[in-house]
């Protein structure tokens, strides 16, 4: 009877950019430091390794609209790759954070000779983009109440399988208006009747009940 192949190790980015030997720069961040800003030489490709990481965009009337909030194992500052020649957008440790930057000259050279590596960057950029047009779609079609019930779903993993559920990253009410399109008082009334309804709770820190799941569902 033949054998079965062995199945081969499961890819892992982290592992790989800590191999001896790959040029990169690891860089450690308090919350509120700046990593790079809007405006900057677009010239790296970050990693974050552990922490998060706030990506925001301000308009010439001093507004800010905050883009995403990046947790462990997601790349950003991506752009240098299609030819940016400056950072189109900021990005600020929402949290203490460990990021590794890698040139743009290096990161090039690794996708197109590690395929592995590759496939995986790949997969990354194509999630990125899903999320991005279900952002768009939220923001054009929902109400400020459904957004930030998906929003808090998001941070906190909901419906991702191989991440559990975890408490929600320390953000203010301000940059989760920020993230939703809407006012800060808007927010914390929302998140009190969240609150007063169980769908999340502040005994340790900020936790998502999956309850919340039916403000998006039904509202």
């Amino acid at each position: 009877m033949a054998k079965t192949p062995a199945r081969r190790p499961k890819f892992s980015a982290e592992a790989f950019l800590q191999s001896p030997g790959l040029a990169k720069r690891v860089i450690r961040h308090e919350a509120g430091d700046v990593i790079f800003s809007q405006g900057d030489p677009c010239d790296s490709v970050f990693y974050l390794q552990s922490g998060t990481v706030k990506l925001s965009v301000l308009s010439k009337e001093g507004r800010e609209a905050v883009v995403a909030i990046l947790e462990a194992g997601h790349f950003f500052g991506e752009g240098c790759l299609a030819g940016q020649p400056v950072r189109m957008g900021n990005a600020i440790a929402a949290s203490a954070s460990v990021v590794m930057r890698v040139k743009k000259s290096r990161m090039v050279r690794l996708l197109h000779t590690e395929r592995a590596f590759s496939d995986r960057f790949i997969a990354h950029m194509l999630a990125r983009n899903i999320r991005i047009e279900e952002d768009l779609i939220d923001q054009l079609f929902n109400s400020s109440e459904r957004r930030l019930a998906r929003t808090l779903l998001l941070l906190a993993r909901y419906g991702k399988a191989d991440k559990p559920v975890r408490v929600v990253p320390h953000l203010s009410q301000a940059t989760l208006a920020e993230m939703i399109g809407t006012t800060r008082s808007r927010v914390n009334f929302f998140m009190k009747k969240f609150q007063r309804l169980g769908f999340i709770d502040y005994s340790d820190g900020l936790k998502v009940n999956s309850s919340l799941l039916t403000v998006v569902l039904h509202q």
